[in-house]
């Protein structure tokens, strides 16, 4: 998406003012992205336990084994996704709750089925919400899998391929065992 020459003019106008300046704006400001919590910069929201994430990062620090300034960066990373995946479990039960409930036309509180909820949503909550709890689950693995690569020298192991490129060689087999068999799949219609 392009912008008008003019609406460029306003924005570098605007961006030689500078931003926030008080305290209590650059507090406020630094909220601006939180809305549901999964995409926070802030690990630790209001109302959630410090107690219980330190507690998660010392078990996975414990069982991972971190050494050096990387590989502590990867567990850290590990830990706050661990966190943001549990939260999501919690937003997920709350949304569906939420859903389940509705009022008829006087008044009353009725509880749906299910399936009812589904319906009556108009899907793009809970498809944004999948969306979300796949990319967390996928930066839990993409860290976990270069940690362990980092790792394996320590235990007497060669590296194994970089994630992206394990994935680029089996997504290859896949096509090559569907070609062989006469077949075709999304996959090999989309590398055509």
């Amino acid at each position: 998406m392009t912008i008008s020459e003019k609406q460029l003019a306003a924005n570098r106008r605007n961006a030689v003012k500078g931003g926030v300046r008080t305290a209590k704006g650059k507090a406020i400001s630094k909220m601006n992205a939180l809305k549901h919590g999964l995409l926070s910069k802030q690990v630790l929201l209001k109302g959630e336990s410090g107690k219980t994430l330190e507690e998660l990062g010392r078990r996975l620090r414990a069982e991972l084994k971190p050494e050096g300034e990387l590989e502590s960066f990867l567990v850290d990373r590990i830990v706050s996704s661990t966190w943001r995946l549990k939260r999501a479990i919690r937003i997920e039960r709350e949304m569906l709750e939420h859903h389940m409930r509705s009022e008829n036309f006087i008044g009353e509180v009725v509880r749906k089925t299910l399936g009812e909820a589904f319906c009556d949503d108009d899907g793009n909550t809970h498809n944004r919400f999948i969306r979300y709890e796949s990319a967390i689950e996928r930066q839990i693995y993409r860290a976990l899998h270069e940690l362990i690569r980092l790792q394996m020298p320590r235990r007497g192991k060669s590296h194994p391929p970089p994630w992206r490129l394990m994935w680029t060689l089996a997504k290859t087999q896949m096509m090559d065992s569907f070609r062989k068999k006469g077949l075709e799949c999304h996959i090999c219609r989309k590398m055509r």
